[in-house]
């Protein structure tokens, strides 16, 4: 069975000291109250008062950061659905996955601490690292023995493991598992963004944390992606969550996220849940693709609904990118630096909306150009 667990995690207890000293300044960022009905609004930044105008269902536009005048009734319900949804105590909406992990790694860590971050994360969770100014230990892909001795080893502060819990340029997994053991033996917190697992991939399309049992310190995810809506968020006790009102720069200072977005991520989580054809159908699909590219000798990586092939040389990827497009099949030629030199590859993602006929079209259009250049 999967239980949440309400406590704040021991590797976040540290959140609370600080939030009492803020507090105990009159610095504590308090969430706004509901605005009294009619009255005067002059803390918003909808200058043209447009933002009630651009969209029947709900408003386009949040006004200003939600700190000030921003916050709204479809976030929260888009809080509610989401950390229900992954199960976890709570849960913050942030505007993108980039500021999600921005905000929650350069607001968690210090100076003093340390994060150990695989070598393949995203480039936000590495720009999220050095803002924080922590020292960080990059470690090789999926190495489970490099983390390990990145935490054994002497350490002024805190640890912080983080990692994505299905790599979008691999398509391959880490042992969640033992990274859950790996930072309760050693004192850590485990950061997982399931960007690309989350509506996919686990028990309801709960993601691969849930799969494996498991619960992060914080999990991110995204709703631009699955959920066919916009915006991201991150889940955690209501510690974390507190905190990241209070310290997350990318939250703070930002507009809030699109009510009507909000509105419309709420429903894409709801219908993820609901209609599990949809996930269904995708595995199915994966699995006709990625066994037809195999019989035609293709390398591939990693497993589930992101396809890679890997070609090597930035020059093959674009030309079988070229000559898949004038067949009628668009997928993009991934090169370095979004991946290592010498494995440029033809990244290939597989939808609910794909049917039989289009793989077979994609067989002989990968065909025809595998064969032409001998791949």
């Amino acid at each position: 069975m999967f239980h949440v667990k309400q406590e704040t995690p021991a590797a976040l207890q540290f959140l609370e000291e600080a939030l009492l000293e803020a507090r105990s300044r009159n610095l504590f960022r308090e969430r706004p109250p509901p605005r009294p009905e009619g009255s005067l609004s002059f803390c918003s930044n909808d200058y043209l008062a447009l933002a009630g105008r651009m969209c029947p269902a709900a408003p386009s536009g949040a006004g200003a950061s939600r700190l000030v005048v921003g916050e709204k009734a479809e976030h929260v319900e888009l809080e509610r659905i989401v950390a229900e949804y992954v199960r976890l105590p709570d849960a913050l909406v942030f505007a993108s996955g980039y500021a999600a992990n921005l905000g929650l790694l350069s607001s968690l860590a210090s100076p003093a601490d340390l994060i150990v971050s695989d070598r393949l994360n995203h480039a936000s969770l590495i720009d999220g690292a050095r803002l924080s100014g922590a020292r960080i230990e990059v470690v090789p892909h999926l190495s489970v023995e490099a983390i390990e001795r990145a935490l054994q080893a002497p350490r002024a502060g805190r640890a912080f493991v983080v990692t994505e819990s299905y790599f979008s340029m691999d398509a391959d997994v880490p042992d969640l598992k033992a990274l859950r053991r790996l930072c309760d033996s050693h004192g850590a917190a485990l950061i997982v963004d399931e960007a690309h697992a989350l509506g996919v991939l686990g028990p309801d399309g709960r993601g691969l944390c849930a799969q494996a049992e498991i619960q992060p310190d914080a999990l991110v995810g995204t709703f631009g992606k699955a959920f066919g809506a916009g915006g991201a968020f991150v889940a955690g006790c209501r510690l974390l969550t507190t905190w990241l009102w209070n310290r997350a720069r990318s939250f703070v200072f930002s507009t809030g996220l699109s009510p009507a977005v909000a509105a419309a991520a709420s429903a894409g989580v709801r219908t993820a849940h609901a209609e599990s054809w949809r996930r269904e159908h995708v595995a199915r699909t994966a699995s006709h693709l990625r066994n037809g590219m195999t019989q035609l000798g293709l390398r591939l990586s990693g497993v589930g609904h992101i396809v890679p092939w890997i070609v090597g040389e930035p020059h093959d990827a674009l030309r079988f990118a070229e000559g898949l497009r004038i067949r009628g099949i668009d997928v993009r030629a991934i090169r370095p630096p979004s991946v290592p030199v010498g494995s440029a590859r033809l990244r290939f993602t597989v939808t609910a909306a794909h049917q039989p006929s289009d793989l077979e079209l994609a067989f002989d259009a990968i065909a025809a150009v595998a064969g032409r250049s001998g791949g």
